[in-house]
């Protein structure tokens, strides 16, 4: 069957992403223009730029991309449409910074107001519904996060950026910025690491003594409902008396602050969602499976290696996608502790009203966070597959 632009009838995600766009376009500041990066600085809506060929282009994609969301079917035409759309908003965004940017100041700053979220957010989104309308396959899927990244670096890499705020912050920062994305990283995955260690053989044995179950999944639920902030505070004392009284503990790292108060906490925060998915999935184990491998003589070891686990990894690794999102932004709350991170930029920018600064730490850990949650799904959905 041949397909086509055909006409379709209007969804609701559509016409709610469309009014987002126009409000944003229409309403909220597309930039600010300010003097330093302090300064509250002077709102410019995008309509009131369209004296730039870029924002003329990027309006006259935006109205185009409005359209293939609301009556267009063909999947991959909005995908290529929206995905020409995110090109041109941060090519206008670039043009436009650099264009109000006063020749070799240093002070002035450039800062994307809420309408160039907002419609980032719409784009980003329209892209998401295409690429799941298209049905990627797994591999596919990482690939186009691939593609995705790359249309970011390519924009980096010009330099058409380089008038933005958040590029002036990481300018001035640059070698703090990488240390600090090498910590992030440490917490976040050698907490994923440990809470897999500790978590899996917790979650079989659950599965084994039902007794068991109850009281530990009851026990890490309680963990949960503590304030992340609450547990690091306490956290810091027991720490601090164990680093003070055992010269050993102070010299491997365990201190009251820093990152071992944050390792912690991020392990015991970790270990409900491992433990539960471990559970469920090996509930989800057909029982006739189990029975057939025991009649043929394999013990129980056996069976869960072999058959178990196996069967049970997809829903074992959607908890392990749960687990190291979560962390990703739990690691930068740690930064009031002094675990490091990302978070260190957000709070050093509350700090010194200084917002251009939190999204030197507060974009990175989204982009982050959403890469390891495709990528995770997609090896999830791979291993899914093939039993299906």
């Amino acid at each position: 069957m041949e397909e086509t632009l055909a006409v379709r009838r209007l969804d609701r995600l559509g016409v709610v992403l469309v009014a987002a766009g126009v409000v944003a376009a229409g309403l909220l500041p597309f930039i600010y223009v300010k003097a330093n990066r302090i300064a509250s600085g002077k709102p410019m809506l995008l309509m009131q730029l369209l004296d730039q060929p870029a924002v003329l282009i990027l309006t006259l994609l935006l109205v185009l991309s409005a359209g293939a969301v609301l009556f267009l079917e063909n999947a991959y035409a909005r995908l290529a449409i929206s995905t020409l759309c995110l090109a041109a908003l941060l090519a206008a965004i670039g043009f436009v910074a650099t264009s109000f940017t006063p020749e070799g100041s240093t002070a002035a700053r450039m800062t994307p107001g809420g309408g160039f979220w907002v419609l980032l957010a719409v784009t980003a989104l329209i892209i998401s519904d295409a690429l799941v309308k298209v049905r990627l396959r797994p591999w596919m899927r990482v690939a186009a996060l691939i593609a995705y990244a790359c249309l970011l670096g390519v924009f980096l890499w010009s330099g058409l950026l380089d008038s933005l705020s958040i590029m002036r912050e990481f300018a001035n920062r640059g070698d703090q910025f990488w240390a600090e994305a090498w910590t992030h990283v440490q917490l976040a995955f050698g907490s994923l690491a440990i809470s897999v260690l500790i978590g899996l053989p917790l979650g079989i044995a659950c599965f084994w003594v039902p007794r068991l179950r109850a009281a530990l999944l009851q026990g890490l639920s309680l963990i949960q409902t503590i304030p992340s902030l609450a547990l690091f505070g306490l956290l810091m004392l027991p720490l601090g008396y164990l680093a003070a009284q055992v010269p050993l503990a102070a010299a491997i790292g365990i201190s009251g602050i820093g990152a071992a108060p944050a390792l912690i906490a991020l392990v015991l925060y970790s270990l409900l969602p491992i433990v539960a998915n471990t559970v469920v999935g090996l509930e989800g184990v057909d029982p006739a499976v189990r029975d057939a491998a025991a009649g043929m003589g394999l013990t129980r070891r056996q069976i869960l290696t072999g058959i178990d686990l196996p069967l049970a990894l997809p829903v074992i690794l959607t908890g392990i996608r749960i687990v190291l999102v979560q962390a990703i932004g739990l690691v930068t709350v740690a930064a009031l502790i002094g675990g490091g991170g990302f978070g260190v930029f957000i709070f050093q920018g509350l700090g010194q009203t200084a917002m251009d600064l939190v999204l030197l730490g507060a974009v990175p850990t989204v982009i982050f966070a959403f890469s390891s949650a495709v990528i995770l799904d997609a090896v999830a959905d791979s291993i899914r597959g093939p039993a299906a």
